[in-house]
């Protein structure tokens, strides 16, 4: 039987080189990763450290001990795999549209022409400062577009903002 790289069988377009995001954004998924994971331990962490002192029901210990190991496992390979996601976004201008790329298991590759572009926004939230990166939004008339470009540096941003919405204007005129 052949073996296949699995790279191979991607759905990126052919000959599209992709501009990757900052490699900061590691570091703020890692961060906003760690939060999000002490969240989750505090909230299951209490309720069983208030049973164990006889304060409140917990579950019997053989059913707490894979629970918990299931858990501490799954935060582990959910924060291992934060390179590998954001190396893997990308996105790629084109003469009619921009193409996004996210994903390693499920990958997806959006095209988002530029004539169907309502307006272009730049979020950053105060971590996203912090590291100078922001993210960018594409909103178009469809609900269900999921056109984000996050982990961009904040000077990328402007430009990507400026030239989509003036490629978009001038889909939109006609020109």
């Amino acid at each position: 039987m052949e073996m296949r790289d699995m790279r191979s069988e991607a759905i990126d377009p052919v000959g599209v080189e992709w501009t990757r995001v900052d490699e900061k954004y590691i570091t703020v998924r890692f961060i906003t990763g760690i939060i999000g994971w002490l969240i989750t331990f505090a909230a299951i962490g209490v309720p069983l450290a208030l049973g164990w002192v006889n304060v409140w029901w917990s579950p019997p210990l053989w059913v707490q001990i894979p629970a918990i190991s299931a858990l501490v496992l799954w935060a582990v390979v959910d924060l291992a795999l934060i390179p590998r996601q954001v190396r893997a976004i990308g996105y790629h201008e084109r003469e009619d549209d921009l193409l996004i790329r996210k994903g390693l298991l499920w990958q997806q590759v959006v095209a988002v022409p530029y004539g169907r572009l309502q307006y272009v926004d730049i979020e950053a939230g105060p971590l996203m400062r912090r590291f100078g990166l922001c993210q960018v939004q594409l909103k178009t008339a469809s609900a269900s577009t999921d056109a984000t470009i996050p982990g961009a540096v904040r000077s990328e941003g402007a430009r990507l903002r400026d030239e989509l919405s003036a490629r978009g204007q001038a889909r939109l005129a006609g020109l």
